[in-house]
């Protein structure tokens, strides 16, 4: 019986482990995102970097309703947290069902150009088998459908 506990107990250690450390370098800072790192598992609409190229969310009309739309888009997916809603900026975490690997995703309006920019990475691993891009696409699809 002991055994089993410390099977469970080990199962939910590594689930744990594959949530990572909520990043602190992120954010907008001087009106861009920080660059994707070399592995194959973010995208970033502000990047130089060919294979992290991504096009930005464009919208018409008053920032305000676009962030409302938004943030109804982004209620739709299951195990998303706001980490952190500023204005014109949103920090927002995507978890996998089943490892529960989590996924910053970063978006900021830019209300004089029209276009939503938007950063996301994954916190673990090498390759997310183009999660994040196919996330990032179904979000535009979303707004501006």
């Amino acid at each position: 019986m002991k055994a089993h506990y410390l099977f469970l107990l080990s199962i939910l250690f590594l689930l744990n482990a594959c949530t990572g450390t909520r990043p602190t370098n992120i954010g907008i800072q001087q009106g861009k995102f920080i660059d994707c790192p070399d592995s194959p598992n973010c995208v970033n609409t502000q990047s130089d970097q060919k294979k992290a190229q991504i096009e930005a969310i464009t919208f018409k009309g008053d920032w305000k309703e676009t962030k409302t739309k938004l943030l109804k888009v982004l209620e739709e997916y299951p195990r998303t947290t706001i980490v952190k809603d500023d204005g014109k900026y949103l920090h927002v975490e995507f978890q996998s069902a089943l490892w529960k690997f989590v996924d910053d995703v970063e978006f900021w309006i830019d209300d004089k150009a029209q276009q939503i920019h938007f950063r996301s990475a994954s916190r673990l691993g090498h390759s997310d088998l183009g999660a994040n891009r196919k996330r990032m696409e179904k979000i535009r699809a979303a707004l501006q459908g």
